[in-house]
């Protein structure tokens, strides 16, 4: 019998004994050496701990100069990556790109603002109790998606803006273990249409060549419209497939795990926030100066991955309705403000992905 790898798939692996080697790394601990945490004599805490001296959280974020991109981790492996932390004040979450590059490849396999890898890509707070994405109060943002990696894993940040980010926090839990065959590895990907053009649909998601399976999506939705704005379909084109897609779905509520318009109660958009899929977040207009509705929405397809072999591509319509004329209704094709994030697994090459726009288009407005 092979010994367990350490890598856990659900409660029954917890009792498991394993030869893996536990690490982090944060502002305590740079490296994630052994024995070498909680040793710094300056950092962001040194004023504070001046009475107590070294080990006395004198290190516990860091900050990051304008248009400045810091390496958070840099891990040999072979090992996987369980569980990042990190939190920054709001008004940093567009401004921050998070990437991730695996085995020393040149482009990232992870790219996306921060905000947004964390289902919070309006700027504005909003707890999520899901199974691999947590963010607690207030701003704690926490992933459990799995990362394996075979040779080595580096993590970095990128501040788009002119001002320097004072207090950034962050751990990331890891082990050092070996990684069967067939594991592959995680891709996250952000794209954003505003205004999305007429009869066009949003994409999430294209190129993608090679062998995988998709497993969630973040979409952070502004309405530019009145009445219900829900109505399109998601679609997943598979291994070679064309104009039709292999997979359809019946209307964007439905996708996430909800139903008739997520109304409830009558006149309210009932949030909810559960393991696999949520609308946690429902930003309303003020009668000021928040002028539009805002959504925010995320489905993990944890037990039900989305497999392909050879290519992907994942698109959403956005349809609302017309005023209806001789008793007969009419879809309307919406012009809004769509974000999103695609989350898969894949065998690496991956194909390079399309360049991130400026800090000017990836801001919330």
């Amino acid at each position: 019998m092979n010994p367990f790898n350490g890598l856990v798939g659900g409660l029954g692996d917890v009792p498991r004994l394993s030869r893996a080697k536990t690490r982090s790394i944060s502002a305590e601990n740079f490296t994630g050496e052994k024995g070498k945490a909680g040793m710094a004599t300056e950092g962001t805490g040194a004023v504070s701990a001046r009475e107590l001296g070294q080990g006395w959280k004198v290190s516990p974020s860091i900050n990051i100069a304008a248009r400045e991109t810091v390496t958070l981790a840099e891990i040999e492996g072979p090992g996987a990556i369980q569980h990042i932390w990190n939190t920054v004040h709001p008004q940093h979450w567009r401004r921050l790109v998070l990437r991730i590059y695996w085995d020393g490849e040149e482009t990232p396999s992870v790219e996306t603002p921060l905000g947004d890898f964390f289902c919070n890509g309006w700027c504005e707070r909003c707890n999520i109790s899901s199974l691999p994405i947590a963010v607690n109060p207030a701003g704690g943002f926490n992933s459990y998606w799995q990362m394996p990696f075979r040779r080595s894993a580096r993590i970095t940040l990128e501040n788009l803006g002119d001002d320097p980010i004072n207090g950034y926090y962050y751990q990331i839990d890891y082990t050092l273990t070996e990684i069967p065959e067939d594991a592959a590895y995680f891709h996250a990907q952000w794209r954003r249409n505003n205004p999305l053009p007429y009869m066009e649909v949003h994409t999430l998601l294209d190129g993608v060549r090679g062998w995988g399976q998709y497993v969630g999506t973040y979409l952070a939705w502004g309405v530019n419209n009145n009445r219900w704005w829900g109505e399109g379909e998601i679609k997943f084109f598979m291994d070679g497939d064309a104009e039709f897609p292999t997979i359809c779905g019946t209307g964007t509520e439905d996708y996430f795990g909800g139903a008739w318009n997520f109304e409830h109660p009558k006149g309210e958009y009932g949030v909810f926030s559960t393991p696999f899929l949520g609308m946690p977040q429902v930003l309303k207009p003020d009668g000021l100066y928040q002028a539009q509705q805002r959504f925010g929405m995320y489905r993990w397809h944890v037990l039900d991955p989305i497999r392909f072999e050879e290519d992907l591509r994942v698109t959403i319509q956005a349809l609302g309705w017309r005023s209806a004329q001789e008793g007969k209704s009419r879809y309307l094709p919406l012009q809004d403000d769509i974000s999103s994030v695609a989350f898969w697994y894949q065998a690496e090459p991956h194909a390079p992905f399309p360049q991130l726009p400026d800090r000017n288009y990836l801001e919330v407005i």
